[in-house]
């Protein structure tokens, strides 16, 4: 059972259960201040706007009860995956590095965006092709993803980013990057494969009535 983990302020959490539920999974909405089912077998960290992003977004919701068992449930092995405003929570909670910050336009931005796929060579990337460009949706206001040279030097030589922005020829440039991510990084791993986070949705473009599968390879990534 994946356990999409439900924050004061999560709005994309029946939208996680619904996608994964269409690929065959039992999904099933956690309360924060809840336990972990002993049947979880995966964890999703939906997007939103937990707290209000009071501080800074997912800064209080890393710090949510529930928040100790998904770090044990890491150290387990079990698959867990940010989106958004999880991937906020998955960074600010220490599961990934960097941060994600305000965006370099200031402004919340809800568009489509293209990805390259920098490393499918994962369970959450493996249903594509290394270079292959996606179309997702993102909606944020703090999706600039900053990190220290070291860091990003860390990230690049271990091969943990899984996806960049970029047009629709799979060029990264600065026009093709929607809120300044250094590097147009839009995806990465944790220390481990199986910890992942991003800022688009994989989740919204997931069922054929939304007019895009092009996510559901991500969430495939629980199967994997």
């Amino acid at each position: 059972m994946i356990a999409v983990v439900q924050f004061g302020g999560s709005n994309c959490d029946r939208d996680a259960v619904r996608a994964l539920e269409d690929l065959g999974f039992d999904a099933e909405r956690i309360w924060h201040e809840d336990e972990l089912p002993a049947e979880t077998t995966g964890i999703m960290l939906p997007g939103g706007f937990s707290y209000g992003d009071y501080l800074r977004g997912g800064a209080m919701a890393a710090r949510s009860p529930i928040m100790e068992t998904v770090r044990d449930a890491v150290d387990d092995g079990i698959p867990v995956l940010g989106v958004c405003n999880g991937a906020q929570v998955g960074c600010e909670a220490g599961l990934t590095p960097g941060a994600f910050t305000t965006n370099a336009s200031a402004r919340f931005q809800c568009e489509h965006v293209y990805l390259r796929v920098e490393n499918a060579d994962t369970k959450w990337t493996d249903a594509y092709d290394e270079g292959e460009v996606i179309e997702l949706p993102i909606a944020h206001g703090e999706g600039r993803f900053e990190i220290d040279d070291e860091g990003y030097e860390e990230l690049e030589s271990e091969d943990r980013i899984l996806f960049r922005y970029c047009d629709e020829d799979g060029n990264v440039t600065d026009e093709a990057n929607p809120n300044g991510s250094r590097g147009n990084v839009a995806g990465i791993l944790g220390e481990s494969e199986s910890v992942a986070v991003l800022m688009p949705h994989p989740e919204r473009a997931s069922l054929p009535e939304l007019g895009s599968t092009d996510g559901r390879g991500v969430l495939a990534g629980f199967d994997s």
